[in-house]
């Protein structure tokens, strides 16, 4: 999981509403943490920046902890998940994640 988080909570202003009443279907998918736990996370939502596109990823069981922002990628017909290494491609996806976020407000 990437190093870059986002705090969540009811009060984090990322424009999602963590107190639901309805019901919806969540896409959960597992990713394994540093210390190779498994941890099921939500893709809560997507967006992109440039020509690249981008996942929130908040923790299925703690949704309070922080949340996780990783690059989505098409690979054989399939979706797949990277860690967002490169310091200026991360500056980048935070600014648009923070613009997202404030437009939502």
């Amino acid at each position: 999981m990437s190093d870059h988080k986002h705090e969540h909570g009811a009060d984090c202003g990322c424009g999602h509403d963590h107190d639901h009443d309805h019901e919806h279907e969540e896409f959960v998918l597992t990713l394994t943490d540093e210390q190779g736990n498994d941890v099921e996370m939500v893709l809560v939502e997507t967006f992109d920046v440039g020509e690249k596109l981008y996942a929130l990823l908040l923790e299925r069981n703690n949704p309070g902890a922080d949340g996780v922002i990783l690059r989505m990628e098409e690979e054989n017909e399939e979706m797949v998940l990277y860690n967002i290494e490169d310091e200026e491609e991360w500056n980048a996806v935070e600014e648009a994640y923070n613009e997202l976020v404030a437009a939502q407000e």
